[in-house]
């Protein structure tokens, strides 16, 4: 797949993430308060949690959201007992699609 098809590929999905974000907060309504709950107010828990895609190792997120590495093995260890993650612990990913504002949001 060419460089250009993937990112006409990837607007489109942003775009639809974007128009069903109504319907995805519906019916993630439980799971997206858990997730308020266990982050808290604390800037770095949201920040963590943001970076949690897939992609990123712990240590990564550690340096990513300045958090430190307990607090970060300790919150992972939240969000699985809470099914929050699916995958590898090392490299955590949340269980449901969350926008990038999430937590700005809650403070509302």
């Amino acid at each position: 797949m060419s460089d250009e098809l993937l990112e006409t590929v990837r607007k489109i999905y942003g775009l639809l993430e974007l128009l069903a974000e109504d319907k995805i907060a519906e019916r993630d309504a439980n799971q997206r308060q858990q997730l308020r709950t266990i982050a808290g107010a604390g800037k770095q828990k949201q920040a963590a949690i943001l970076l949690m895609d897939g992609t990123r190792a712990q240590k990564d997120i550690v340096s990513g959201a300045s958090i430190k590495a307990p607090n970060l093995s300790t919150l992972v260890g939240e969000l699985l007992e809470a099914e929050l993650l699916v995958g590898d612990r090392k490299l955590p990913k949340l269980a449901i699609a969350i926008p990038a504002n999430f937590f700005e949001g809650a403070a509302k």
